[in-house]
């Protein structure tokens, strides 16, 4: 039977939407797997690791490279959205206003885990298949080490949320440390992707950028705040495009984009449904488009071995460098256990770098699909361990009053 593409791309859609919703609502796997993340096992799944290896015939006839484009195309602005959006909302002044406390314990968070994760991606060089035609060493190994030490800052205030602490003071702490984190994730990201060859190009770009972001903040401040929302968005339009022309990603530019704008410039509360509007509407397409991504062509024991591997440096790395920060700041007893394990949430930002990492070709798909898997488990495992040491501490807390 003929269908046209765009029928086919609907058959797509429908399955991108009904899938993980039916997973998530009827398995009851809020506690431990959120929509968000069964959206992106989903999209493994869906990939031609399981679904293309079990039903070929199915794989070949719904993911068309046609379909694969349009989706491909919705997937990258759905993404840029969301890290625009991640960027507005980062809040450096309170990082500031604490910045002793906030800039020991967001560097120790990060450079442990870091650290470890460059150790194993050193390993990993020693065996064919993992680093990508056009990466360097340093880029391998710089790019899975930081892999291993990101935290992904809008799941983690979904988890916040969802813990009943986003707005206690060990809520905003952990949010605080999880933005100097971001700032540093991607400032990673532009040097590991740095072209020398047309460093020239960069250069340029970014001088553009930052006095274009003079003239655009005193712009946005003359504005309404109905004004401001199609300005922002042609601003990420032209910073994502002035990143990928001079060689840097789109991502880098749409990260810059959101980053040199005030949350205060709009109603908190529309920022908070915006982001839960692309999560709800385009973003499980970007979940989909990752999944079609994952390969394990050199088996899949190998690449298991490989995200158990780095899953144990990320979260080793993680808990060690805030049992650091807690001994040298003196915290509340089991502060340092409760923190470390929220600022394992991985999914989205991990999956967003190692997709760049995948595009400038630094890593291969089997690398990728690694990653993806460590992303996806450190962030299942953050609700189910974080939760009852929170309630200890409370009760603990409690008794001493």
């Amino acid at each position: 039977m003929h269908m046209s593409t765009t029928e086919i791309f609907l058959i797509a859609m429908t399955l991108i939407f009904s899938i993980p919703y039916l997973i998530w609502r009827v398995g009851k796997t809020e506690y431990y797997a959120p929509l968000v993340v069964v959206q992106i096992i989903t999209g493994i799944l869906l990939g031609p690791g399981v679904l293309g290896a079990a039903f070929p015939d199915y794989y070949t006839f719904v993911f068309t490279p046609q379909v694969i484009q349009l989706l491909n195309g919705i997937a990258w602005w759905a993404v840029m959205l969301f890290v625009w959006i991640a960027g507005i909302e980062l809040d450096l002044r309170q990082a500031w206003k604490h910045r002793e406390e906030s800039g020991i314990t967001a560097a120790l968070a990060l450079g442990t885990p870091l650290l470890f994760g460059s150790i194993v991606a050193i390993g990993m060089l020693k065996y064919d298949g993992w680093i990508g035609p056009k990466g360097m060493t340093w880029q391998f190994v710089a790019g899975v080490g930081m892999a291993c030490a990101v935290t992904a800052l809008p799941i983690l205030i979904l988890f916040l949320e969802k813990l009943n602490i986003l707005r206690q003071p060990i809520g905003q702490r952990i949010l605080r440390y999880a933005s100097l984190d971001d700032i540093a994730i991607w400032g990673v990201l532009a040097l590991i992707l740095m072209d020398w060859e047309r460093v020239g190009k960069q250069a340029g770009f970014l001088l553009a950028f930052g006095i274009a972001s003079y003239l655009f903040r005193k712009l946005m401040l003359r504005l309404q705040e109905h004004d401001r929302w199609y300005v922002g968005l042609i601003w990420l339009g032209v910073c994502g495009f002035g990143a990928d022309w001079s060689g840097l990603h789109f991502m880098v530019g749409a990260f810059l984009a959101g980053a040199v704008m005030d949350s205060h410039w709009f109603n908190l509360k529309q920022m908070d449904m915006l982001r839960h509007h692309v999560l709800l509407v385009i973003m499980p397409v970007f979940f989909l488009s990752t999944g079609l991504r994952t390969n394990w062509a050199m088996g899949g024991t190998a690449v298991f071995i490989a995200a158990g591997v780095l899953l144990l440096a990320s979260v080793s790395g993680k808990l060690i460098g805030t049992h650091v920060a807690g001994k040298i700041l003196k915290w509340q007893p089991g502060e340092a256990s409760i923190i470390g394990w929220l600022l394992q949430t991985k999914a989205l930002i991990m999956i967003i770098f190692a997709n760049v990492l995948l595009d400038k070709q630094i890593i291969t798909s089997e690398t990728f699909t690694a990653l993806l898997l460590m992303a996806v488990a450190s962030t299942m495992l953050t609700v189910p361990v974080a939760s009852p040491k929170l309630q200890r501490m409370r009760e603990i807390i409690f008794r001493s009053k």
